[in-house]
């Protein structure tokens, strides 16, 4: 088995890494995007509801209800906020997992193919050498033949 043949085995674990953490980079994106979309409807919700209702004045207990809820919209925007951070942040984990995969196998196969590549000229070696033997031969052959 060749040295080139030897790091196969290693090349598809390696193929089989960058492509387990290519899908959990696929599913955080998923997640953020999910949770951007999130924190936007949330966002135009509470832009809807800042507007005071129309009307002229309000009893002091729907001013209440009114006040304490958009204190809760702003509450639940800056924990949908704070979720959207923690999906950037894990999409950016898994971006940078990605690259050191990718660049692992980038090595391997880089190696594989250097490892080919002196496999071929040493092949390519040996050949002219037989080719030049059998040459070499075929003269003597033909210098005995003459010389009898």
């Amino acid at each position: 088995m060749t040295r080139s043949e030897r790091l196969n085995p290693l090349l598809r674990v390696t193929q089989q890494r960058q492509d387990t953490v290519a899908k959990m980079l696929a599913e955080r994106d998923k997640t953020l995007a999910e949770q951007q979309q999130r924190l936007d409807m949330l966002k135009e919700y509470a832009d809807g509801y800042s507007v005071t209702p129309s009307g002229g004045t309000l009893a002091p207990a729907m001013l209440a209800n009114h006040v304490a809820f958009r204190a809760k919209l702003d509450t639940a925007l800056q924990q949908q906020a704070q979720v959207v951070d923690s999906s950037r942040q894990n999409c950016e984990v898994e971006r940078a997992r990605l690259m050191l995969a990718s660049r692992d196998n980038k090595v391997l196969e880089q190696l594989a193919a250097s490892y080919r590549a002196e496999e071929s000229r040493v092949a390519d070696r040996r050949e002219q050498r037989e080719l030049d033997d059998l040459g070499a031969r075929r003269v003597r052959v033909a210098q005995e033949g003459s010389e009898s």
